[in-house]
């Protein structure tokens, strides 16, 4: 019985392990990332679109190729295959058609606000992938530009206070971060009365419920459009549960796992029986 017993155990944790293996190997394929493109007209095309990212070139990591691609292919109309293209040249995989234009290779990408060495760059869970046309093609002038805050959620009725710096480069070409004065602060595409100070600050009361993209212009530099995404709330009066979507989640997770200790222990146990029937009737 022993003989028996012991290797039908070893083959259900073997399948086990197996399991976890492969679900561990899928997930460190798959990412959600928060995609930002600016279109050839300096306009906010996706705004921290949480999108998908899969390996879809098949070279064993997540890079900018492949979010860039799976954010076509699930916002751009006609997909990936439509509005976005990649090709291998001598200087590495480079991009040449993005949100559907193709204008000689004048692209740019950032993650986390940090420019990327080029489309192989990795990327991991959580990042902030911010991709633009350069518009001006003569002086090359476009400058990119961000928040200091990505997301936050506020009530109605509060205020919010960004900063808003550019990245410029210094006489070695070393990148250096700067503060963007006297730029007018847009909320849903619409101008804005609040305008930077010299600092590059801008305070903003929030009075509308709802998703809130603010971002900002100049008539003094071209800036490539900043994303902050602001979630503005009605004030709780309710008092409220406490039990947050993300605890939901986690507890989801934790029932599917004991589901599946429970079923593995219940074949365990099944098939023993019947070996340990088998046994006795001998």
């Amino acid at each position: 019985m022993k003989k028996i017993f012991f290797p039908v155990l070893a083959v259900f944790v073997l399948f086990g392990a197996l399991s976890i293996a492969v679900a561990a190997e899928e997930a460190r394929l798959s990412a959600d990332v928060y995609v930002t493109v600016s279109d050839k007209d300096g306009n906010l095309a996706l705004t921290q679109e949480k999108i998908t990212v899969t390996d879809v070139d098949s070279d064993n990591k997540l890079t900018v190729n492949d979010a860039l691609y799976c954010a076509h292919e699930a916002k751009y109309e006609g997909g990936a295959a439509a509005g976005y293209a990649s090709v291998e040249s001598d200087y590495g995989l480079s991009l040449t058609k993005l949100w559907g234009t193709d204008n000689g290779g004048s692209y740019g990408y950032f993650i986390n606000n940090v420019s990327a060495m080029g489309l192989t760059d990795e990327i991991k869970a959580g990042d902030y992938l911010n991709a633009f046309l350069y518009t001006d093609l003569v002086t090359w002038s476009d400058t990119y530009c961000f928040f200091d805050v990505n997301t936050k959620d506020v009530n109605v009725g509060d205020t919010v206070t960004l900063t808003l710096s550019a990245i410029e480069y210094d006489a070695d070409y070393n990148p250096i971060t700067v503060p963007v004065a006297d730029a007018d602060i847009t909320i849903n595409g619409k101008t804005t009365e609040y305008k930077t100070d010299a600092e590059g600050k801008a305070t903003i009361q929030l009075d509308t419920e709802g998703n809130t993209i603010i971002s900002a212009s100049s008539t003094k530099m071209t800036l490539v459009p900043p994303v902050c995404n602001i979630v503005v709330s009605a004030v709780d009066t309710s008092g409220g549960s406490g039990i947050t979507d993300e605890n939901n989640e986690n507890s989801s997770m934790l029932i599917w796992v004991f589901v599946a200790v429970v079923i593995v222990a219940a074949v365990g146990a099944i098939v023993w029986g019947a070996m340990k029937k088998k046994s006795d009737e001998k």
